[in-house]
């Protein structure tokens, strides 16, 4: 499961607008090696469903990952932080271990046997 809160969604929605995108495009969350930490965050739009793709919405908005992504991300919520010092876009994720001051690389720790969340269905 993938959580999205309802500051993120706002903020998503607002980005959408901004950028002049349709209610067709999702927030598509990646994790890629790279960053201090050893693997870094990756956020872009998309409007389209890859096959294996895991679907999760909430407040409105519509977050999608890879099977590969989905593996270093199940249980994160999105959260967004704005104002004088806010952080902006939040990754709280009970998978990393480690991760950098800025907040957008992590590593993890792999627990051997550990059940999988359900996945997400995108309908594809």
């Amino acid at each position: 499961m993938i959580s999205i809160s309802a500051s993120a969604a706002k903020k998503i929605r607002n980005l959408k607008d901004e950028e002049g995108r349709s209610d067709e495009h999702f927030l598509r969350v990646e994790v890629k090696k790279g960053g201090c930490s050893g693997l870094t965050y990756k956020m872009d739009f998309d409007s389209e469903i890859r096959q294996g793709d895991k679907c999760f919405e909430n407040n409105g908005e519509k977050v999608v990952v890879s099977p590969e992504s989905f593996m270093y991300l199940a249980g994160l919520t999105l959260e967004f932080e704005g104002g004088l010092n806010g952080k902006g876009f939040i990754f709280n994720n009970p998978n990393a271990v480690k991760s950098c001051g800025c907040g957008t690389s992590f590593n993890i720790q792999k627990k051997a046997n550990e059940p999988e969340d359900p996945p997400g269905d995108c309908g594809a």
